[in-house]
């Protein structure tokens, strides 16, 4: 019946994919789709982009397994769309048009700050894209009972085939409709789950968490902070690090901020964003009772025997919140729950290799010729989108088999140390250089893939990448408590080293784009002469 229901539902979205696709000579419906979704579909899709299969998978296991510490994690996710909502998104819906690039260099012009927003761009979303589609052989594996490594790196080619059509065919509208599926799906899914969880202890949610600190084997421990940080050296530290890296990083990933440039207005974007928020609440509250539910349901030993991570818990809390005795109504409601999570990786890595190709195309080919016909520059992005595709799926059928949280906190670290600050500095700070972009782009990058070696997802501890291994000389789990400051400091170093004139210069050219960025004044001025 999975297998059915997979087939089924990628035919219905490459189907989709085909219809809603762009004519061959309109860039803006390719990358923004005429910002012609309604604030609640692109509230959806938002909400799509953001709650990746790794967010799902990767939160109810450590929700399964760390009980509290699991809690805030679902919890500091919904906190950075919030940062997102009221910080960035009307800003970057203004300065940008198509890329994190164009938002960049509209007050710093030029071909280094594009080129540079698109390496980090890439290098943001490389890794999630690797453990979205690693993840997707082992779902079918785990579900459809597999056990032969040759069929899981089948599955990840054909998926990853799957996924590059939807980018380059759908473009961003087609993206949207397969992220607006995806995000139905899962939430009414796993609210009807969550019930069925809640059902199992008499609607006493007191019960459940009593249920899932037995089933722990961790006692009252499972229900306090610092289960899932304990052993290291300042547990409190590394738990704020943490958190921090995931409340700005998650934010300010490429994949997510390009779905502010949709929307046809500033007052769109608000709207969109409180659907996209009410949608990651509700996705917290879901993914929070069904890994409490895989705990005191089937207990640690056997989820941590599934997957040492914990990543199938959802899906086990899911199939034992049925029974011994499943109906045949409940055997399509967790056919349901696994095709939801089928779609979501679908639908995320598709959204993560158009962000890519867009880059790739806009950011640095595009900018080359002095005024790239828009035919051509379509043809680019899709071709952009077969280059970044198809060396990630390769990627993804070496690495499926290895730990792959580590890849995950990279694209975290990334977006927190050297994307975070530069929109931050690019989109409210007079003063600030192309010096002091690059500076933050560059440096915070660096920054994260010097240390990300030496911390304890890497080496050092029994669910590392290499648990042999001991050569965790920075013993965190995230870099974020160093490379996030380092990020805002060598940001405002470049800035004080391009000298007075620089920082002159810069702030009259950020005065001249000022209304634009803060408030859409020049935007709103020229569709009211438009109108007129």
């Amino acid at each position: 019946m999975s297998l059915v229901a997979f087939t089924a539902v990628a035919t219905l979205t490459l189907l989709l994919c085909v219809m809603a696709g762009p004519d061959r000579d309109d860039l803006d419906e390719f990358y923004t789709g005429y910002g012609s979704l309604s604030p609640l579909r692109n509230g959806l899709a938002i909400a799509g982009d953001y709650i990746s299969a790794a967010t799902v998978l990767g939160t109810g296991g450590v929700i399964a397994l760390c009980g509290y510490d699991g809690v805030v994690l679902a919890l500091s996710t919904a906190l950075s769309l919030l940062l997102l909502m009221f910080l960035l998104a009307e800003p970057l819906r203004n300065a940008g048009r198509f890329t994190m690039g164009d938002a960049l260099a509209r007050r710093m012009p030029g071909r280094s700050v594009r080129i540079a927003a698109c390496a980090v761009t890439i290098a943001a979303l490389l890794p999630l894209m690797l453990v979205q589609l690693a993840g997707a052989g082992q779902l079918m594996a785990f579900v459809l009972g597999f056990s032969d490594r040759s069929v899981g790196t089948g599955c990840v080619i054909g998926l990853g085939t799957l996924m590059i059509s939807y980018a380059a065919i759908g473009g961003m509208k087609g993206t949207a409709l397969i992220q607006i599926l995806k995000i139905v799906m899962l939430l009414g899914s796993g609210t009807v789950v969550a019930l069925l969880v809640l059902h199992r202890f008499h609607w006493d949610p007191g019960a459940l968490l009593t249920a899932a600190a037995r089933g722990s084997g961790a006692g009252d421990a499972f229900l306090h902070s610092g289960l899932q940080f304990r052993g290291g050296p300042a547990p409190r530290l590394d738990m704020i690090s943490s958190e921090l890296t995931i409340v700005l990083g998650g934010a300010c990933l490429p994949h997510v901020t390009m779905r502010m440039y949709t929307a046809s207005s500033a007052r769109q974007v608000r709207r969109s964003m409180s659907w996209a928020v009410s949608c990651v609440a509700l996705f917290a509250l879901v993914v929070g009772v069904v890994g409490f539910g895989a705990t005191a349901l089937v207990g640690r030993a056997a989820v941590t025997a599934a997957d040492p991570q914990g990543n199938t818990a959802y899906l086990l809390g899911s199939r034992a919140a049925f029974g011994t005795d499943v109906s045949t109504a409940e055997t399509l409601l967790f056919t349901t729950v696994t095709t939801a999570i089928f779609l979501t990786l679908l639908a995320s890595v598709a959204g993560m290799i158009l962000a890519c190709a867009n880059s790739l195309a806009h950011d640095v080919f595009a900018t080359r010729a002095r005024e790239m016909p828009a035919r051509r520059e379509m043809g680019v992005a899709r071709v952009c989108a077969l280059a970044t595709g198809v060396p990630t799926v390769l990627l993804a059928t070496l690495v499926q088999h290895h730990s792959l949280q580590p890849l995950v906190t990279l694209s975290f670290c990334l977006g927190a140390s050297a994307l975070a600050p530069a929109l931050v500095y690019g989109l409210f700070w007079r003063r600030y250089t192309r010096t002091g972009l690059l500076c933050t782009l560059i440096g915070g990058s660096l920054t994260v893939l010097l240390l990300m070696p030496g911390t304890n997802l890497v080496s050092g501890s029994p669910g590392a990448a290499f648990p042999g291994a001991h050569f965790n000389w920075f013993p965190f789990t995230t870099t974020g408590i160093v490379s996030i400051p380092a990020g805002f400091l060598l940001g405002w170093l470049g800035t004080v080293a391009s000298g007075r004139r620089g920082a002159a210069e810069q702030r009259r050219q950020y005065e001249a784009v000022e209304g634009w960025i803060l408030a859409g004044a020049s935007r709103r001025g020229r569709e009211a002469a438009e109108g007129a």
